[in-house]
């Protein structure tokens, strides 16, 4: 059996029982045209690792590139495909530790100003769909393929909510929008429906009506990040990702919560729920330490230090 036969049998069970496996199926794509029509009997553990780590330091993508031919692996070893299990013990280790970036007001602005003239109109992802989508993704803090997932009846702009169906846990939630992107999505939704979909039809489709799938959103978001002249400029490789619309909104939602004079750790669970947490450490980790966060947090803490002192 080849890697490439081997791999559609793989991708084809898992989609088979109800899992989307998109994201994975193209990291097994990869892996494929990396190494060719090679008999899965063959590959070595030094061309997996190489897959796997890349070139210059490890990310945080190398696990997931380790867990995504663990999987492989044991699905072939376990129905008698191949007794060849070349991975690593372990997944590699990041060199550094990750960090989120987290984008600016000024920066947002940028991004959602240049979104529209940005794509070229020969783009199957128009601009004014690419726009609304990151406003989404940022103003509710959606993951992208919940945001891609989002039908028309998902919308309830009455209630100022969307209906966000089996995301990463396989739960569903409802959202709260502001009276803003009401507005942003009120305004797709009037051209959206000018082409009379069906309400369970997708809120986002491409220039051809299909539903958008998540790696032309990436690729035209790279093309916005530079256009929008954003780069990191710190010691992590990786640079400024549309996963980070979502770190940026939790962490600017909690320095509002700050300013306003909010409760924040009584708030931080509700906040959990919002994001599709299934508790509150995961939370914890998406409010990376900015300088901003860290001035009011630190403000927040006088108060309370000096109003104790005086009691």
């Amino acid at each position: 059996m080849t890697l490439s036969q081997a791999v559609t049998r793989y991708v084809t069970h898992k989609q088979t029982i109800g899992m989307r496996f998109g994201r994975q199926a193209r990291t097994l794509k990869s892996f494929c045209r990396q190494n060719g029509e090679v008999d899965i009997d063959r590959l070595d553990s030094k061309a997996v690792t190489a897959f796997i780590t890349g070139t210059g330091p490890v990310t945080l993508n190398a696990r997931t590139k380790y867990n995504v031919l663990r999987g492989l692996y044991k699905f072939l070893v376990a129905r008698g495909c191949t007794a060849n299990d070349p991975l690593p013990r372990a997944a590699p280790k990041p060199s550094i530790n990750f960090v989120p970036y987290i984008f600016s007001r000024d920066e947002l602005k940028r991004l959602f100003l240049a979104a529209e003239t940005c794509q070229s109109p020969q783009r199957l992802l128009e601009g004014k769909t690419l726009r609304a989508l990151l406003l989404v993704l940022y103003g509710a803090g959606l993951r992208l393929n919940e945001a891609l997932s989002l039908t028309i009846e998902d919308v309830d702009l009455r209630e100022k909510t969307l209906c966000v169906r089996e995301s990463k846990f396989f739960k569903t939630r409802l959202v709260p929008i502001c009276a803003d992107l009401q507005t942003i999505i009120d305004g797709h939704l009037a051209v959206r429906c000018a082409q009379r979909p069906l309400s369970e039809d997708r809120l986002f489709v491409t220039r051809e009506r299909d539903p958008v799938p998540d790696h032309l959103v990436q690729a035209a978001f790279r093309r916005l990040r530079l256009h929008a002249k954003i780069s990191r400029n710190d010691h992590i490789r990786q640079q400024p990702r549309m996963h980070d619309l979502r770190h940026s909104a939790a962490v600017h939602r909690v320095i509002a919560w700050y300013r306003d004079g909010a409760d924040v750790q009584r708030l931080l669970p509700q906040l959990a729920t919002l994001l599709g947490h299934i508790d509150i450490v995961s939370t914890q980790r998406y409010l990376t330490l900015v300088p901003e966060l860290l001035t009011e947090a630190s403000i927040r803490f006088e108060q309370y230090a000096l109003g104790s002192r005086h009691e």
